[in-house]
C-alpha cells in the first residue's frame, strides 16, 4: 500500500499535469501506479494529455519529493484523501477540476449530511458580523458543517460562531499544512481541529500562500458544500470568484442584501441582481429553500431502506436508463438543483446510487 501511496503523492509534482489532467488519468487507468507504468504511446492517446504531458509522466524523477511528503504527513498525523477513497469529499466529484488528492488534518466528516460555505469580505461591518453569527446560531439544531477559508473577517467569524454553537467547522487553505496563513489565526486553527473540525488543502508541504493559490482554494470551498452563502463583499475579490465557481458547479448560492450605497454589500446586491444568488434574509430562508426542515431530519433517522420522497423521485428516473446526467435529473425532478444535489448525495452515501465521470449517475 505504501508503494501505491507514493505514486499518489507523486502526482502533484508532475510538471504540466494539473487537476483536470490528473483526473482524466485516474479515470482512465484506475490507480496512480498504473499511470506511471503505462506506455508513453498509451498516455499520449488519452484526450487532453498529448505528447508533452505524456513525456512529463514518463520522465518524472521526483519520487524523493513524494517520499518526503509521506514522511511529513505521517509525522503530523495528516490524512491523504485520494479521489478513489471512500472518505474523499463526494460533493467534489461533481466538479470537473476537483483535486485528485487532498491533505486533511481533523475529524469532521467531509461527507457530512449538510455542508454550507460561508464567505465574505475581510473588512466586515458590524452588520456582517451580526448576520454571520445569527445564521450559524440558527442552524445549530440542523447540525451543519461550516466551511470557510480561515481568512480575516467573515471567514474567521463563521469558524468561531460554529465552534461557539458546537458545530464542526473546516478551514480550506491556500498552502501546505506545514504553515498557517494568516499566522494570526494559528490558535483559531488549532482550536478548530481540537473541537472536531479540521484543516483541508490540496497543496503539499512547502507550498506558500501565493496569490494564484487562492482561486484554487476557493473552488474547493464552493465545491465541497451544498450551498455557498455570501454575507458581505465588494464587487471584486475572492467571494465573488467563489460564488461564480459555485454557480459553475450548479451549486446553490445565497447572498444577504445590503444598502445600495454600502460598499461592503455591492457584491451581494450584484449577485442577487444578476440572478447569480438567491436573496437570503435568515436561516429560515435557507432551511426552506434547501428542504432542511425537521420533517427531513426525522426521515434521515429512519431505517436505511426507507427513502424520502425526493430520493424516490431520483431512483425512479435513474431506473429509466443505464446512466443519467445531472442536468437531466435536475430537469425531470423539478426540485431545484440544491434539493437534487442533496438527495443524490444521500443516495450515494447509502450506496443506492453511484457517480460516474462526466456528472453521470446510475443505480448501484
Amino acid at each position: 500500500m505504501d508503494s501505491e501511496l507514493i505514486y499518489r503523492l507523486a502526482i502533484p509534482f508532475i510538471p504540466n499535469i494539473g487537476p483536470i489532467q490528473s483526473r482524466l488519468l485516474i479515470e482512465h487507468f484506475g490507480s496512480a501506479s498504473a499511470i506511471f507504468s503505462a506506455r508513453e504511446a498509451e498516455l499520449m492517446a488519452i484526450e487532453g494529455i498529448g505528447k508533452i504531458r505524456a513525456h512529463s509522466i514518463k520522465s518524472f524523477k521526483g519520487f524523493e519529493k513524494a517520499k518526503d511528503e509521506l514522511a511529513f504527513i505521517r509525522k503530523y498525523n495528516i490524512r491523504p484523501l485520494f479521489i478513489t477513497d471512500p472518505d474523499f469529499p463526494k460533493r467534489l466529484l461533481n466538479c470537473p477540476d476537483s483535486p485528485v488528492l487532498l491533505f486533511y488534518k481533523g475529524e469532521a466528516d467531509l461527507n457530512h449530511l449538510r455542508i454550507i460555505s460561508i464567505i465574505g469580505t475581510r473588512s466586515h461591518s458590524d452588520y456582517g458580523k451580526f448576520l454571520t453569527e445569527k445564521l450559524v446560531k440558527d442552524l445549530e439544531d440542523l447540525n451543519v458543517l461550516v466551511v470557510s477559508g480561515l481568512a480575516f473577517g467573515i471567514d474567521a467569524i463563521a469558524h468561531k460562531a460554529a465552534m461557539k454553537n458546537k458545530l464542526p467547522t473546516v478551514g480550506v487553505l491556500a498552502h501546505g499544512l506545514d504553515q498557517l496563513y494568516p499566522i494570526q489565526h494559528s490558535s483559531l486553527a488549532k482550536e478548530m481541529v481540537k473541537k472536531g473540525g479540521g484543516l483541508l488543502t490540496e497543496f503539499t508541504n512547502g507550498i506558500k500562500p501565493d496569490k494564484h493559490n487562492f482561486p484554487a482554494r476557493n473552488r474547493i470551498v464552493s465545491g465541497i458544500s451544498d450551498a455557498t452563502i455570501v454575507v458581505e463583499t465588494g464587487i471584486k475579490g475572492g467571494s465573488i470568484i467563489t460564488a461564480e465557481l459555485a454557480n459553475g458547479y450548479n451549486k446553490e448560492v445565497f447572498a444577504f442584501p445590503g444598502r445600495v450605497n454600502d460598499i461592503k454589500s455591492i457584491g451581494c446586491n450584484y449577485l442577487i441582481q444578476q440572478n447569480k444568488a438567491t436573496l437570503l434574509t435568515s436561516a429560515e430562508d435557507l432551511i426552506a429553500y434547501m428542504g432542511w426542515n425537521y420533517t427531513t431530519v426525522r426521515k434521515e433517522k429512519a431505517p436505511p431502506g426507507e427513502l424520502s420522497e425526493n430520493e424516490l423521485r431520483i431512483v425512479t428516473i435513474l431506473k429509466e436508463k443505464e446512466q443519467t446526467h445531472i442536468d437531466e435529473l435536475n430537469s425531470k425532478c423539478d426540485l431545484g438543483n440544491g434539493l437534487v444535489a442533496v438527495a443524490v448525495l444521500n443516495l450515494e452515501l447509502r450506496d443506492v446510487v453511484r457517480s460516474l465521470p462526466g456528472k453521470l449517475y446510475r443505480l448501484a
